[in-house]
């Protein structure tokens, strides 16, 4: 009887093993089948960015719809500051609608990056690694890709936290050491959506916020890096008086020179669309342009420019992403 009771345990032991196991590979099933048969969805959510010692939080909505419309909102939670990142048939822009302003972008944006807040790339993401990881953490599926953050070489993976059904719950972008340096938290997801096509056009979103930005007409403190290169020092700073504000610009020598432009910003009296070269990068506590060589985005009244033909990608974006109020660089 005792020798029964153990074969029937074996047994049931591998019966249930088998179906986790299939359970576990279907759960990728599952979930690119829900996205990819969607025609829109709506997701709200909480983005961390973690740079050092600061943690940025945005409020996140994401509205998607059949064929190519995105509308992201992103919401800075400690100023209320909004940004939404726009796609249509006219092309990718980024708004700001307190300084009437949309930028404008040649960009491939959002297929040529990672984007944690965006199921269909998320299922790009997981479809793309052939090695991907499906491991089960109290009744949670977590699914392990690698990433591409084409500026950002420090991203090289990411977890993703579902239910059974295959609904996300949360993403977590980490560094090669496996710390978290990004956190998605899906807070709702509501598969099926419906917007109106107007819901993605250009001037109606640049309506949605009030023209309320504070503007300076002077830069009291300078800002400067607080992440440097190896033998690079501040070689000269210069002030610039303009019609409206002034521009500081800060030129920085040694083995690793760069140009950094800072200068005051104003409200447009009407809506402005100004054309930009790069890609939309979440800098810190905004939303601005980098490229290989240059990243452009404003703060707090203040508009950055910088930009250098020696410094590869993710060293200029370490330093823009340091970007303080302390100054710790000497001048020579």
């Amino acid at each position: 009887m005792k020798i029964k009771i153990f074969v029937a345990t074996i047994l049931c032991c591998l019966f249930v093993t088998g179906c986790f196991g299939k359970e576990k590979d279907n759960i990728v099933d599952i979930l690119t089948k829900k996205v990819e048969d969607t025609k829109s969805y709506h997701v709200n959510g909480e983005l961390e960015i973690i740079n050092n010692e600061d943690t940025y939080k945005y409020d996140v909505e994401v509205s998607y719809k059949k064929e190519d419309l995105f509308r992201v909102s992103l919401k800075n939670k400690t100023n209320n500051h909004e940004q939404i990142i726009l796609k249509n048939k006219e092309g990718v822009y980024v708004l700001t609608p307190s300084l009437n302003k949309s930028f404008k972008f040649q960009s491939e944006w959002p297929y040529n990056n990672s984007q944690s807040y965006l199921l269909q790339i998320l299922v790009k993401d997981i479809k793309n690694d052939k090695s991907k990881t499906v491991e089960t953490k109290d009744n949670t599926y977590i699914i392990g890709t690698k990433v591409n953050y084409a500026n950002n070489k420090n991203l090289v993976s990411q977890k993703i936290y579902t239910d059974s059904k295959g609904t996300i719950q949360k993403v977590e972008v980490l560094n090669a050491e496996g710390i978290v340096r990004m956190r998605m938290t899906y807070k709702k997801i509501d598969i099926g959506a419906t917007f109106e096509d107007s819901y993605f056009e250009l001037t109606e979103n640049m309506k949605t916020g009030e023209i309320t930005e504070e503007t300076v007409k002077t830069i009291d403190d300078i800002i400067y890096p607080m992440y440097m290169p190896a033998n690079t020092y501040l070689e000269s700073q210069d002030v610039v008086k303009k019609a409206d504000g002034e521009r500081i610009i800060l030129t920085f020598g040694g083995d690793y020179p760069f140009m950094l432009v800072e200068e005051t910003v104003s409200v447009e009296e009407e809506m402005c669309i100004i054309p930009v070269y790069g890609e939309p990068e979440i800098l810190g506590d905004t939303i601005g342009s980098f490229s290989e060589n240059s990243a452009s985005w404003i703060s707090n009244g203040i508009e950055y420019y910088a930009v250098s033909d020696v410094l590869e990608s993710h060293e200029l974006l370490q330093i823009v992403q340091s970007i303080n109020v302390i100054p710790t660089v000497s001048v020579k």
